[in-house]
């Protein structure tokens, strides 16, 4: 277990943001789950967070067949699912916002636990609660790029996985910001490509993605 002032969570969890582009996917449908993450590893891309009713399921199964991808549960809402992410076999846990109760239990749970900001408000809450990394959601919709040059002034300390609103055409200006760790979006596995099983369009998106991240590192 990670405790509040054990630096332990916040460094893995830096090392898994740090991979610079997650795959955010929304489907029910276990196979494809299992596909995007093929395409994630091959691509570099080895993070991927599953936001949907079958995510348990297909964690678990992911976990087991490609050892080498990070997957992560997105939309944690509550502690229950905080717990039902780490015992299917997720690597790290995301939420869209953040609660007190979140805020308490994440630094206790047996996996990192990335709560969610869009203000400098909550940005302090979560330092005073210990945390370090924040997803900043939705990055388009609470201010982008700007708000997270602002953010760097007053929070010398704090990194950000932003989501929400991101496309290939920005994600490389996101990337290139100091306190961003990753940038995530769901354009790498659209709906319609996916109920399409539009694989080779999907693989394309996640080699052009890979490469903005190259470019914007220096990679």
């Amino acid at each position: 277990m990670f405790g509040r002032n054990d630096v332990g969570a916040d460094k893995l969890l830096s090392e898994f943001l740090s991979q610079g582009i997650t795959i955010l996917m929304a489907t029910p449908y276990l196979d494809e789950a299992e596909r995007c993450s093929r395409v994630a590893l091959l691509h570099e891309g080895r993070l991927l967070a599953l936001d949907t009713p079958a995510a348990l399921r297909a964690i678990e199964a992911i976990s087991r067949a490609e050892p080498d991808i990070c997957v992560g549960a997105g939309t944690v809402l509550s502690i229950s699912d905080l717990h039902s992410a780490a015992s299917a076999g997720a690597a790290f846990a995301i939420s869209p916002g953040s609660t007190p109760a979140l805020l308490a239990a994440g630094p206790l749970a047996t996996i990192p636990y990335l709560p969610a900001v869009a203000t400098a408000s909550e940005v302090m809450n979560g330092l005073a609660a210990g945390y370090r990394c924040f997803k900043f959601f939705p990055a388009g919709a609470a201010g982008g790029i700007p708000m997270l040059k602002s953010f760097a002034g007053p929070f010398p300390d704090a990194r950000f996985c932003p989501t929400g609103g991101i496309t290939q055409d920005t994600v490389r200006s996101y990337l290139e910001l100091p306190n961003v760790l990753c940038a995530g979006g769901s354009w790498l596995s659209p709906a319609d490509a996916l109920a399409a099983r539009d694989w080779v369009r999907i693989e394309a998106l996640a080699s052009k993605a890979a490469a903005s991240r190259g470019a914007a590192r220096g990679g």
